[in-house]
């Protein structure tokens, strides 16, 4: 099990990886060996996650989520696979763990009476450098 929150484990059997060719340096290593990987996890159908984790999660993904409700995370940072391994599944648990968090609420607020005087001051002295614009040498 890979924990997520406390209350939040994910079911490692959910998560489906495959291993691609990765681009980049590592001369004649990267024309032969497959050491990226591409990490799938269907968010949508995952008995492991709450409903507004998974909303939250979804929205988190932004372009790795597909039409079907599965995120893909593709690591080639490492030269080794393992090491691609522990990216892709750390940047999926750092998603799961930001759509954890719930958001606080917004509540709503009135201006201070200071806040709404500066507010004022500013909108005077600004409209004074407006009016000596507009007035020219020796007319009144």
């Amino acid at each position: 099990m890979i924990p997520i929150v406390p209350g939040i484990v994910l079911d490692p059997r959910e998560i489906e990886e495959s291993f691609i060719r990765a681009g980049g340096p590592g001369g004649q290593n990267v024309n032969k060996v497959s050491s990226a990987v591409q990490l799938r996890f269907d968010i949508a159908h995952s008995p492991s996650l709450p409903e507004a984790v998974r909303e939250r999660a979804q929205r988190l993904a932004g372009k790795r989520l597909t039409k079907d409700g599965v995120i893909i995370i593709t690591a080639a940072r490492h030269r080794s696979q393992e090491m691609n391994r522990e990216d892709a599944l750390a940047r999926l648990v750092d998603i799961l763990r930001q759509a954890a968090v719930r958001p606080a609420r917004r509540r709503a607020t009135r201006p201070t009476k200071a806040s709404k005087e500066r507010r004022l001051q500013s909108k005077t002295r600004r409209a004074g450098v407006k009016r000596l614009r507009g007035e020219k040498p020796g007319e009144e």
